[in-house]
């Protein structure tokens, strides 16, 4: 399933918790990203991703941080259970002999401080769900953003977010068994767990015309310990990979 369907059944599934339109707040578009192929940056691809930051009442579903429930509110601060999204990896060229990796959800929970609209800190921490033998784990995310008015209406955001895995979840993507590495010709690796990448993600929203913006955002990710060790990323990846991201969002408040 792509990313763009289960993004469309996610909003229909928040469509349920208010069935009227005018309940609706913030943004929803589709753009173009040109990012790695997989976690170990073996090669970049464009390819087509939704965007979405939409509120209904404490039901909110975002790009990043998927389908929310703010179960808890208080003085900035909220917390509940979340529903992500994880994408896969495909197998080939030269990921020739590695396994497949399914898209996957991740269900968990959030907190999150945000007195101002403009910036936040946030924790979470899911379990990957739809992995095949062996594969999923567990994540957890730690980070900050900021956002600012540069003027003419353009707003900008900085986004700093560190990605901490357990060993399961690493190997996923960076293990290399033996059996793979007799069909890969890739040096087995036994990825361990901890911190696992720290992303960095410059955004800016521009305005177009009432109720339509372009979105843009640059992203700087790098990879750190049995990550970055693995194999697979010292002979067909980078340990830092960058991402570009563009949009067109149609606002409904």
């Amino acid at each position: 399933m792509s990313r763009i369907t289960i993004a469309l059944l996610a909003v229909l599934a928040c469509l349920s918790f208010d069935v009227h339109a005018d309940a609706i707040t913030g943004k929803a578009g589709l753009g173009l990203s040109y990012q790695p192929h997989d976690p170990s940056g073996s090669r970049y691809e464009t390819r087509p991703v939704p965007y979405l930051d939409l509120d209904w009442g404490d039901v909110s579903l975002g790009t990043d941080d998927g389908l929310t429930w703010n179960a808890f509110k208080a003085d900035g601060f909220s917390a509940g259970p979340f529903f992500g999204y994880l994408p896969g990896r495909t197998a080939n060229g030269t990921l020739r002999g590695l396994r497949d990796v399914p898209d996957m959800g991740e269900v968990g929970a959030f907190v999150q401080y945000a007195p101002a609209d403009f910036w936040r800190v946030f924790a979470s921490v899911g379990q990957a769900l739809g992995g095949g033998s062996g594969q999923g784990g567990v994540l957890g995310r730690v980070g900050g953003e900021v956002g600012y008015p540069l003027g003419g209406g353009v707003i900008g955001s900085s986004n700093l977010t560190a990605h901490f895995v357990d060993a399961r979840q690493n190997r996923t993507f960076f293990g290399v068994s033996a059996d793979e590495s007799l069909a890969s010709g890739i040096r087995p690796a036994n990825a361990s767990g901890g911190l696992q990448n720290v992303a960095l993600t410059q955004s800016f929203e521009l305005p177009l015309a009432s109720h339509w913006s372009l979105l843009t955002s640059v992203s700087w990710i790098h990879l750190t310990g049995s990550a970055a060790d693995s194999s697979l990323v010292k002979e067909l990846g980078h340990s830092d990979q960058g991402a570009v991201q563009a949009a067109i969002a149609y606002a409904f408040n």
